[in-house]
């Protein structure tokens, strides 16, 4: 569900106060407290801090968050939404080997660790292609 009006916006205010946290220290301590209640405090790993730093940059710019394990398992259609493709062409990469999978009775299954390796891998070739014709204009001095 996406974020209201009034979370993404608290969610902008949250990121300036927790940016201000970052060290290279690993572990943080917060102190977390409700009117009434007493202050509890925790110490979050450093990633924890930069994952939610994350998840609320996304919410501030009105984005809905899914937190998944890398280990999760994914359908074909929640796998081709996740890298915004259509699904009989995620059926394609699966059976050509592009993305490895394997099979549950007829379904099959793709492990996210998978997908974000193929997405990675995708994206660095199409970032060489745009390279590559960044100095094919500039040589044909085409004002790029």
């Amino acid at each position: 569900m996406s974020p209201t009006e009034e979370e993404s916006h608290l969610a902008q205010q949250s990121i300036q106060h927790l940016s201000s946290l970052l060290s290279p220290e690993t572990d943080i301590q917060v102190y977390l407290g409700q009117e009434g209640h007493g202050v509890e405090e925790v110490t979050l790993p450093r990633s924890a801090l930069l994952l939610l730093l994350q998840i609320l940059t996304e919410m501030a710019e009105g984005n809905a968050v899914t937190l998944m394990p890398i280990h999760a398992e994914l359908t074909t259609q929640k796998a081709a939404d996740l890298l915004n493709i259509s699904r009989p062409f995620l059926v394609r990469l699966l059976d050509s080997g592009e993305i490895p999978h394997r099979k549950v009775g007829t379904h099959r299954r793709v492990l996210l660790r998978d997908l974000m390796v193929y997405k990675e891998k995708i994206t660095k070739k199409r970032l060489e292609a745009l390279d590559k014709l960044t100095e094919q204009a500039q040589e044909l001095d085409m004002g790029y």
